[in-house]
């Protein structure tokens, strides 16, 4: 789908501050990002926008190979939760995805209530949380959200300062591990309202961005101007949670790269 001339103009702007993330120097093409909502609804942007999905054990076996036929060009796959569970379908998802072509990464789900940053940083890289520079594999993700065990503790009984803290003790750990800062997976409100709307992030790590059941991801967490993925819905032609890439098929190889 060809962009105006006024979306390309916006859009490479925006593509020297994502790359900046990785230590990338964009050309002409770099890669693709756009303000804070998207310039149409999902089914719209999904043939300019490369879909991707993200799974977990619910998903058990994926055919990824069908997956990839049904236009997934990427997926995120849950390696690890705290410092004592590990997705016990994560070996075959995650190389399945490989082998059907997919660019890949994987995601841990962050339970700051349970141990440091550190720690489960260092438990996520030893179990599936690496990277290496090959094009084919995407940066370690946190998904950092809603308490799903205690409602009445959404931000896991942690201030607002605490929670920055963790956060940084697990992407810098993160990043003595593997060479790259992770990505972060988060909604505005959990954002805003567990870490006291700080932005301190945003410049140095890409934003995975969720909000469902609209045409674009509404109003990002603090400090960050632009997404580079976002998750649009919980169901739909790819098993899983769908995304979407916020750039071509090849600015998502580069961002891979990390250069």
């Amino acid at each position: 789908m060809a962009l105006s001339a006024h979306r390309r103009a916006g859009v490479l702007a925006a593509a020297t501050a994502a790359l900046a993330l990785t230590g990338a120097h964009p050309t002409a093409a770099g890669p693709l990002h756009t303000t804070t909502t998207a310039a149409a609804p999902p089914g719209a942007a999904l043939p300019a926008l490369p879909r991707g999905h993200d799974v977990s054990s619910h998903q058990k076996r994926v055919d990824f190979n069908r997956a990839r036929a049904r236009g997934a060009r990427f997926a995120y796959v849950k390696a690890t939760e705290s410092t004592g569970y590990r997705n016990p379908y994560f070996a075959g998802q995650y190389d399945g995805a490989r082998r059907a072509g997919l660019i890949r990464g994987a995601y841990h789900f962050a339970r700051p209530d349970r141990s440091s940053g550190a720690r489960q940083a260092a438990y996520f890289v030893r179990h599936g949380g690496d990277w290496r520079a090959d094009g084919r594999t995407l940066p370690p993700a946190l998904d950092i959200e809603y308490n799903p065990y205690d409602k009445h503790h959404k931000c896991y009984g942690l201030s607002h300062q605490r929670m920055v803290r963790w956060i940084w003790s697990f992407s810098d750990e993160v990043r003595r591990l593997t060479g790259r800062r992770p990505v972060i997976y988060t909604t505005a409100h959990w954002w805003n309202a567990c870490t006291g709307r700080s932005r301190a992030f945003a410049a140095s790590h890409a934003l995975w961005v969720a909000g469902h059941g609209s045409s674009g991801p509404g109003k990002l967490p603090a400090g960050w101007r632009y997404w580079t993925f976002w998750q649009y819905g919980v169901k739909g032609r790819l098993p899983g949670d769908q995304d979407l890439f916020n750039g071509s098929v090849n600015h998502l190889k580069t961002f891979a790269r990390g250069w």
